[in-house]
Order: C-alpha cells, then structure tokens, then sequence
C-alpha cells in the first residue's frame, strides 16, 4: 500500500515555523500584514478568504480586507492596488480572479507590485521563476506541491519528474521549481502522445488535469510518488483528485490524497510568503 503524504502535518510545520518568524518581527516593529481584495461576493472567494484569515490567526499574522463592489470600475481596482503598494505596512496583497469579464485581466494584476505578489499572478513573478530570482513569489499551489515534497523528504535530484498539466498556475511553475532542484522533468498536455506511457516513466508524477479521476492505473507505476493537484465535488456530494486514489494507493509508492493533501497546504504557503515579504523588509 502506498504511503499517504498527508497535508495536515506539513501545515502545522509551517505554522510552527511561521510563528516563530512573525513573533521575532513583531519583536523589531515589523507586523506582517496581508491585504485580500476582493471584487463582489463569490462564494469560493469568500469561502477561501475565510480560511486565509484563520491561517493568518493562527500565526499572528494581521489581515485587511479590501472589498470592492461587483460592478467597480477597472480604474478603480488599480487605484486600490497602487495604494497597497504604496502601503508600507501591507506586505502581501491577495487579489481574487478571476475578475469581472469588462476588465482588462492583464492590465489589473500587473498593477500589483512584484514584491507584494504573494500568490505569483504577476508576470514579473512568474519570471522570477523561470529565471530562479526573488522576484515575486511562485504561485502557491505550485509551491504547495514542492513543499509537500521537501516535507516527505523525496530527493528530486536526478529524478525523471512528469508534470502534466502547462496552466502558469501549477504545471509550468512546478516544472520549473522541479528543474531548480535538479529533476529532469516532462510536461505533458491535451497534446502529448501516449500520455499514460509517458507518465509512467515518471519517478515524479505532479497531476493538475482538471478532469476526475482521469489518471487511472494505465498512468501509473510502482514506487511513483503521486502529487494530486485536482479537486472536485461529484454529484454525490463525495470529493475526488484527477487521480483515482483507490488505483493509486495498490501501485504507487505514495500520493496525496484529495481532500486533505495539496489544497491544504496552499494556504499556508500563501502566509509563508507574507511573513517572506515582512523578512525582507527588515533586511
């Protein structure tokens, strides 16, 4: 039976790391401070708004709200964000999107600085990781998957990595920070030829498919360690992963289960980079 690269204990060994960071910045004056934007009232915005805020508690992290009706302008969206990166007491500003259609995607989240863009949708971050600088942060479900990993203590180095899925979200990101710890990685897509062969030969297998349960057992191998990024919620109100965890669990070495894996992390590596951004301030 595979091993179950649970979520909960690598959260609580990044909140127990994040406290003791955010306790010796408050000790300098330094108040690690986050700053979510939110336009109109999503439901999954709110729900996951909710849970940042819990996980900023927690850690003794302070939270703004900034919330802008669902018919704001885009000019006013980009005042708001200019004056977040012109706060010197906000560290990292949360935007949700996706936004209203009449804006200009683009336009809005480049606004936000590089430097505050603590879930890397600024195309100055993204290339902060494809360059492998501290420009910007890695978006936080990609990190989430490289931080599970580091938890575990899987050694990525020289090993065949499979990434399928090419979204800047989770497949290229993770590719990248995959490669930074020396794996030789494929990225697979709608496109690839023969794709269950191809993941196969993965030692790596990190799934952001975006269909459930896609990844049956012609995908996997023994002793693969299974990163699952997908989340869904079937008709039976039951969740699932893009990858058929039953299957899984007889072939592989590990996965990651779905709830209670990848999507646990994430918001705690979404804290992680505020008190990152705090950090360099006092530096």
């Amino acid at each position: 039976m595979a091993e179950i690269l649970k979520g909960a204990p690598v959260v609580a060994a990044l909140n127990e790391e994040m406290a003791r960071e955010v306790e010796s910045l408050k000790s300098i004056g330094i108040v690690p401070t986050l700053a979510i934007v939110r336009v109109g009232e999503r439901e999954d915005d709110i729900a996951y708004e909710r849970g940042a805020m819990k996980r900023c508690e927690k850690v003794g992290v302070e939270v703004k709200q900034v919330l802008l009706p669902g018919d704001c302008s885009e000019d006013a969206l980009i005042s708001t964000l200019q004056d977040l990166n012109n706060n010197s007491k906000v560290h990292g500003v949360l935007l949700f999107r996706p936004l209203p259609k009449y804006m200009d995607d683009d336009r809005v989240r480049n606004t936000l600085s590089p430097e505050k863009d603590i879930d890397g949708i600024t195309d100055l971050s993204l290339a902060g990781v494809f360059v492998g600088t501290n420009t910007g942060y890695a978006p936080c479900t990609a990190q989430a998957c490289m931080e599970i990993l580091d938890y575990y203590g899987i050694d990525l180095n020289g090993k065949k990595a499979v990434v399928v899925g090419r979204s800047l979200v989770v497949g290229k990101p993770a590719a990248m920070m995959l490669i930074g710890k020396n794996a030789t990685v494929t990225v697979c897509h709608t496109r690839t030829v023969d794709m269950p062969a191809v993941c196969r030969e993965g030692e790596i297998l990190i799934v952001s498919a975006g269909r459930p349960k896609i990844m049956d057992k012609s995908y996997l191998a023994p002793g693969q360690t299974v990163i699952d990024v997908g989340i869904h919620v079937l008709v039976d109100g039951s969740m699932c992963g893009d990858v058929d965890f039953d299957a899984a669990e007889g072939i592989v070495g590990a996965v990651t289960p779905v709830p209670g894996g990848v999507g646990t992390v994430t918001t705690s590596v979404l804290v992680k980079h505020v008190v990152q951004a705090a950090k360099k301030v006092a530096s």
